[in-house]
């Protein structure tokens, strides 16, 4: 189905029609049926009119962008302008010791047919080839555009691997430039400075503040941001607000890049060995960070199972077990207390990843893994670019 507005003329059920873009050979079809939008559903109708915003069928192979025409006189619309993409993520395979347990479909050409199915109606959205045939680059307007699609393929039944989002940069005039949004801050006034000073940190430019006409005690900020800073700052912003803030983005420009912008402050802890967490060692392990799992959780060697309250990442045992001996006595034994975890989804997770970490997605399960190789497979793939 294809769904348009008719800017000129007459369209009917049965008409012969030639439909394509400026600059390309016309192809020819026919309307099989017509249907008008009635409130929230649809009619069908006989005959549409200039003004209508209509549904046709019987064009199997229509895409966005093309014209619909009268076979005695073509005149082809230009094609409506996408914004270029500004961040760019890897999907691949899932290789981790886990895959293969939820999901039922785990192939590379499996994943590869579904991206670029994917390319038919998301019109903002660009999948590559990488030097690895099991791995696509995917490239979109934001890192929420991104994510939506992996929640989507996630429910569809896949297994994922998912690479850490990074920006898209352009060479203009001969200076190396990144993407650039508008960002837009609505907090109660006795959290702006939070605000201010968390956006300083990310290379932003405070263009305006004042008093927010939302509601009395609220103040608005703006600000210019590297879409690079923008990565990751949902959590931080939460944080710093308790909860409060209102925050909205747009794309702004390419500008001169804006150098070392430092997203996380703390290290990862890493699961030690392979097994499934139990109480007495999360016990031991919580006191090193806050942890991500829970007993009876399955984990594998360098899985990220919790934030190290230090910099830099930690290897813990949470597999390990109390010793059994056949000594006993009142009141000796040091009682285990269980943190409850954090919370891990998928938004959070693809924020929390750095350059040397992956995201593995399951229909059930959102794992993190450390992935040293990883940074330079990466490096090397963006200078192929």
């Amino acid at each position: 189905m294809g769904i348009g507005r008719i800017l000129n003329g007459q369209l009917k059920s049965g008409d012969d029609i030639l439909y394509g873009k400026p600059g390309e050979d016309f192809k020819k079809g026919k309307i099989n049926e017509l249907f008008i939008f009635n409130n929230v559903g649809r009619e069908k109708v006989a005959a549409a009119g200039a003004g209508d915003i209509v549904m046709v069928t019987g064009i199997p192979d229509i895409a966005i962008g093309e014209t619909i025409m009268s076979k005695d006189e073509p005149l082809p619309l230009p094609p409506i302008t996408v914004e270029e993409p500004t961040v760019r993520m890897s999907i691949g395979v899932n290789k981790s010791p886990l895959a293969g347990r939820e999901g039922k479909l785990l192939q590379s050409r499996v994943i590869r047919d579904r991206l670029y199915k994917e390319l038919d109606r998301n019109v903002a959205l660009k999948v590559a080839e990488t030097d690895s045939s099991d791995t696509y680059e995917v490239c979109g307007r934001g890192q929420l555009h991104l994510t939506v699609l992996i929640e989507n393929m996630r429910r569809e039944g896949f297994e994922l691997m998912i690479g850490p989002p990074q920006v898209i940069e352009k060479e203009i005039d001969g200076k190396q430039c990144e993407p650039y949004e508008s960002v837009d801050i609505t907090v109660p006034s006795e959290y702006s400075s939070a605000v201010v000073d968390l956006m300083n940190r990310r290379k932003g430019e405070m263009t305006s503040m004042g008093p927010s006409e939302g509601g009395e005690g609220q103040t608005q900020l703006n600000f210019i941001v590297p879409t690079r800073g923008m990565i990751g700052i949902r959590s931080a912003l939460l944080t710093a607000t308790k909860g409060t803030a209102v925050l909205d983005t747009v794309f702004d420009s390419y500008r001169p890049v804006a150098g070392l912008i430092s997203s996380r402050e703390k290290g990862s802890l890493l699961a030690h060995e392979d097994g499934v967490a139990n109480p007495f060692g999360i016990n031991g392990a919580q006191e090193r960070g806050r942890m991500f799992i829970s007993p009876k959780d399955e984990v594998y060697k360098d899985m990220i199972i919790g934030v190290h309250q230090r910099p830099g990442d930690l290897a813990v045992n949470v597999c390990k077990t109390k010793a059994l001996t056949n000594m006993r006595a009142s009141g000796s034994d040091s009682p285990t207390n269980i943190v409850p975890p954090m919370e891990l989804n998928l938004d959070i997770a693809v924020e929390y990843i750095a350059e040397d970490e992956l995201v593995e997605v399951t229909p059930t399960k959102v794992r993190m893994l450390k992935h040293p190789e990883w940074k330079e497979w990466a490096r090397k793939n963006k200078s192929k670019q």
